[in-house]
Formats: C-alpha cells, sequence, structure tokens
C-alpha cells in the first residue's frame, strides 16, 4: 500500500520582538517565511508585509509601554483569510485621524489598514497588560483569476 504523505502546512506563527524600529522589517521576513511554506501563500505577501510593518512600527512609535516591553506578532491563515496581530503593553488604542494633510509625511498608516485590510480592530490582552491591533486579509486574486476569471485549476491550455 503506497503511504500518502501530506504535507505540513504551518499554523500560527508567533514571535516576541524587541520594541525598535528595525523590527520591523524583521517581522515582514518572519511573514515572508511563514507565507512560502503555504500554497498559494503569496497572494496574502504584498498587502501582509505593508499592514504588518505599519502595525509593528506603530506599536513602536506610538505605545506608551516601557522601551524593554517586547512587542508580540501572530499570524495564521483561517478560511482562506490571514489574519495578523501585533500585540503590545501599551495602554493606547490606535484611532483613524479625521484627516491627514497632504504635505505631512506621517499619519497615513491606519488609513493604509483600513483601506486594505477586509477588518480591523484593537482588543485588550488577556491578563489585562496592553492590546492586541489585529487585521484580516483576502487573498489577492492570483494571475489566472485576473485574466481568465477562475481558479487556475479550471484553466487548461
Amino acid at each position: 500500500m503506497p503511504c500518502l504523505r501530506i504535507p505540513r502546512r504551518p499554523r500560527e506563527f508567533a514571535a516576541r520582538l524587541p520594541s525598535r524600529n528595525d523590527s520591523a522589517p524583521l517581522a515582514r521576513s518572519f511573514l515572508r517565511a511563514y507565507l512560502a511554506g503555504l500554497p498559494r501563500g503569496e497572494r496574502y505577501s504584498d498587502i501582509g508585509e505593508l499592514l504588518l510593518g505599519e502595525l509593528v512600527t506603530n506599536a513602536v512609535r506610538h505605545s506608551d509601554a516601557p522601551p524593554d516591553r517586547l512587542i508580540e506578532i501572530r499570524f495564521a491563515v483561517v478560511a482562506d483569510r490571514l489574519r495578523l496581530e501585533v500585540h503590545d503593553a501599551g495602554t493606547g488604542r490606535p484611532a483613524l485621524r479625521p484627516s491627514v494633510d497632504p504635505e505631512d509625511e506621517h499619519g497615513r498608516g491606519l488609513l493604509l489598514v483600513d483601506e486594505l485590510a477586509e477588518r480591523w480592530g484593537c482588543c485588550p490582552r488577556a491578563g489585562g497588560i496592553g492590546k492586541f491591533v489585529w487585521v484580516v486579509i483576502s487573498p489577492a486574486p492570483g494571475f489566472t483569476e485576473l485574466v481568465f476569471g477562475r481558479s487556475p485549476r479550471l484553466v487548461t491550455v
């Protein structure tokens, strides 16, 4: 009887990072590696990396937590959606700015999150210390879906 080999898929990823500016590129590289292990994980890469970088940067720059506190990142694909979470020990909650001056070089991160995520929000952490901001991202269509309007399995050449 032949052995059926079922590929292992990463279920959930979690890591703790220092509260420093160089943690955003590191978080994006972790997400890139995680998605590379998933079938068609590249459908989440562009938006996922952008939004994860924004959330980590916000946690580093805007948290009122002591600088020695770590930031935790978590991600998983559930029901064909990528869920990203960024945890920090700060008390503040993110809020969309009503208007951003076109000349201002900062303040657009949450606008990107609001526009590109399917859903997003902020919740208190278990134990009452800090919060986590989460986003849910829909998969971007692949090349065949864009060109042919259907799944690659249905496209014959």
